[in-house]
């Protein structure tokens, strides 16, 4: 059975809800090929044998209030090239992606992202097989309420 793509915008808001980001915008570009977040403050650690990372995630744009601390496995080190043409090593970890309630694991890097207009970018591999992207429209997936302990929306 075929299921059908599900068709986003060129921003959407979308949670990384392993990392503990209920709603952070991210611009889809289909011209990068990895996924990027915005993180301050990168630590590098060894616990258990097991090579992490720790990071501070600021998912609101402009500002640094609503900090996240997140920890996740280091998955690699990788050169990126930005749009800039200059090549970067960055940390890569696997998270999970949370798109209008369809949810599937992708591959992100970590970097400085304070000069651009989104915290986070969302590449083609992230995307391939799972959307069609929509370039002259936005926020094409419902952005879903909070809830409130209990159960009811706010």
């Amino acid at each position: 059975m075929k299921t059908e793509k599900q068709v986003v915008g060129w921003r959407e808001w979308v949670r990384l809800p392993d990392l503990g980001v209920r709603l952070v915008k991210a611009k889809i570009d289909t011209g990068a090929r990895t996924s990027s977040l915005h993180a301050d403050d990168v630590r590098f650690l060894t616990r258990g044998g097991k090579r992490l990372v720790r990071f501070v995630i600021h998912p609101k744009q402009r500002t640094s209030r609503g900090a996240i601390e997140a920890t996740a496995t280091l998955l690699d080190m990788r050169r990126v090239r930005s749009s800039n043409g200059l090549t970067e090593l960055r940390p890569v970890i696997r998270t999970r992606l949370d798109v209008g309630g369809e949810c599937w694991a992708i591959e992100l890097t970590l970097t400085r992202r304070d000069l651009m207009g989104f915290r986070m970018l969302l590449g083609r591999q992230a995307l391939q097989g799972r959307a069609i992207v929509d370039p002259g429209r936005s926020f094409l997936t419902r952005k879903v309420k909070r809830r409130r302990p209990g159960g009811g929306p706010r």
